[in-house]
């Protein structure tokens, strides 16, 4: 007959986890020596060991007396602005209002600023009382930073217990990279309904190109009847004569930022190449051109706003192989007029290659090389423009020897 141990309902299993989570280290430290006291004072007789066993267990039970209690209160918790470029100011506004019917002694305020947290100490408040305090949020780097939740702390001056309440959400604060001025990098005007005129010649199209004979199938409605009869009356020739246009294609970028972290020796290097690809992402986002960009396991077509920024703020260093990444933008966005692959010094060639060839012929392909402190250079590779750049401020400069007439 086997013996059944009884289960634990989850309830009461959740809540005495969250009991014993408040004792602290130094508490479970406490304990320990009280039970050690308290067998050696009963085994040998040691009336000190019972005396320290007695103190203890009281210094423990008035520890637990100070957390015992409901705080009312009403806390808010706000972030302005919550999008910011690296190195610009940013702050958290915490308001505390007392709800209760009696005075709020003095407590402690914890509030998370991502990978560090700030512990404020709220003055005594009166019934109904308010108070304010501004907290000024880290921006020196790129990323997205976790604000709160804020947690009022209650427990003893030995730190033996420890009772946390949370009474805010958590925000994100979103830093993206810096950015530098970029002139319009594609062909044609960039906010021409009528697209830009490529060199393929097309049956229907806006962009005249010349006229040649009719072939079975031609659109009657582009026949030159002007031109047929003048070829008629002067040569006799009966052929009709029909328009040929040249394809126009609407402005389209494409965007891949490689977030291996073999492509970059230093990751600096990342942070630049990112803060090049936020320029140009800012540039098409600002003149309202198709953009499509991909960055490492992220990759979004269309994005609007600040949307673009907020993904380039997550991006991180990985294993994803910009090749596989450029594959993803092309199924996404098979129209995509220009596109723009920014990369490291140490980015293995191979997939660099692959990825130029996962585009479509006639698409404009630039591959943006950062290497630090390196002078400008081009050249054409496999159909391709590949540029190396050793600082941010020569972007634009390193750009506009790869502009289309």
């Amino acid at each position: 007959m086997s013996l059944r141990l009884p289960t634990v309902p989850p309830e009461l299993r959740a809540r005495t986890e969250r009991v014993l989570g408040q004792v602290s280290p130094l508490g479970w430290g406490v304990l320990v020596a009280t039970v050690l006291s308290g067998l050696a004072g009963w085994s040998l007789g040691w009336i000190e060991f019972t005396y320290a066993a007695a103190a203890l267990v009281t210094l423990f039970a008035l520890a637990c007396l100070l957390t015992i209690g409901r705080t009312r209160l009403e806390v808010r918790l706000r972030v302005h602005p919550t999008r910011v470029r690296a190195g610009d100011a940013a702050a958290a506004e915490v308001q505390v209002r007392n709800l209760g019917r009696f005075p709020l002694p003095p407590i402690p305020l914890e509030l998370p600023t991502g990978d560090s947290a700030t512990v404020l100490l709220m003055p005594t408040l009166s019934r109904g009382g308010v108070h304010d305090e501004l907290v000024i949020l880290p921006t020196e780097k790129r990323g997205v930073y976790p604000i709160g939740p804020a947690t009022t702390l209650r427990g003893d001056p030995f730190g033996l217990v420890r009772r946390a309440v949370a009474w805010t959400p958590t925000i994100e604060l979103f830093v993206h990279p810096r950015t530098v001025y970029v002139d319009p990098f594609t062909s044609g005007v960039l906010r021409d309904l009528e697209g830009q005129t490529t060199n393929d010649v097309s049956a229907s199209d806006l962009a005249f190109h010349g006229l040649r004979e009719y072939v079975p199938g031609d659109d009657r409605r582009h026949i030159h009847w002007l031109s047929t009869a003048k070829r008629s009356s002067s040569g006799g020739q009966a052929d009709l004569m029909v328009r040929q246009f040249l394809d126009t294609r609407r402005t389209h970028v494409g965007l891949v930022v490689d977030c291996n972290e073999t492509a970059y020796a230093v990751a600096t290097d990342f942070e630049t190449a990112l803060e090049a690809g936020a320029s140009i992402a800012q540039r098409a986002v600002g003149d309202k051109v198709d953009l499509t960009l991909g960055t490492g396991p992220f990759v979004l077509r269309s994005p609007k706003g600040h949307t673009a920024m907020d993904v380039l703020a997550r991006a991180r260093l990985g294993g994803e192989r910009v090749d596989l990444v450029a594959g993803t933008l092309t199924r996404l966005s098979p129209s995509m007029s220009t596109v723009v692959i920014v990369t490291g010094a140490a980015a293995d060639l191979t997939s660099v290659h692959r990825a130029i060839a996962s585009f479509p012929p006639g698409m404009q392909v630039l591959v943006l090389r950062f290497d630090a402190g390196s002078e400008i250079r081009r050249q054409r590779s496999s159909g391709a423009m590949l540029i190396t750049f050793g600082d941010l401020g020569d972007l634009n400069k390193a750009l506009a020897g790869s502009r289309r007439p």
